[in-house]
């Protein structure tokens, strides 16, 4: 490794391991939604394999597809997820890129299927109160 090259402090082994540990569902974020939509009193399913996309949170009866996604892996216009990383920039811009390909094309065919996808970042969570507004809103529940 050439010095100045990188600002990786893990080997490719250990940044391999801390990588693998990344979780693909029920991470913090999707479980902080999914306590919100149960303290609303709501009821879900989880990870439909049969929907493009396999959406986080899935409300069937109100053909609501919520996709609950970290700012950074998908690109999110905020300021954690407009962090440019420096390590292996050049792969993490092409992965990302096509996350957010991914993402588009999964809403598409939601919504060709008659679906309303709903994209919550990460970053949404630091309101809950906001959060939970912005849910009453879209499934149409008043608070009591």
């Amino acid at each position: 490794m050439t010095q100045g090259k990188t600002t990786d402090v893990f080997t490719p082994e250990q940044r391999s391991a801390v990588m693998r540990k990344v979780p693909g569902k029920n991470s913090s974020a999707e479980m902080a939604v999914r306590r919100l939509l149960t303290g609303m009193g709501l009821r879900y399913r989880l990870h439909r394999k049969d929907l493009p996309g396999n959406p986080d949170v899935v409300m069937a009866g109100r053909r609501l597809a919520l996709f609950v996604h970290g700012c950074f892996w998908h690109g999110h216009d905020c300021r954690r997820g407009a962090r440019a990383p420096k390590a292996n920039a050049e792969y993490w811009t092409a992965k990302i890129a096509r996350n957010r390909a991914r993402d588009t094309a999964s809403s598409a065919a939601l919504q060709h299927m008659g679906w309303r996808p709903v994209t919550i970042w990460e970053c949404e969570l630091k309101d809950s109160a906001k959060l939970e507004a912005r849910l009453r809103a879209l499934l149409n529940v008043s608070a009591d």
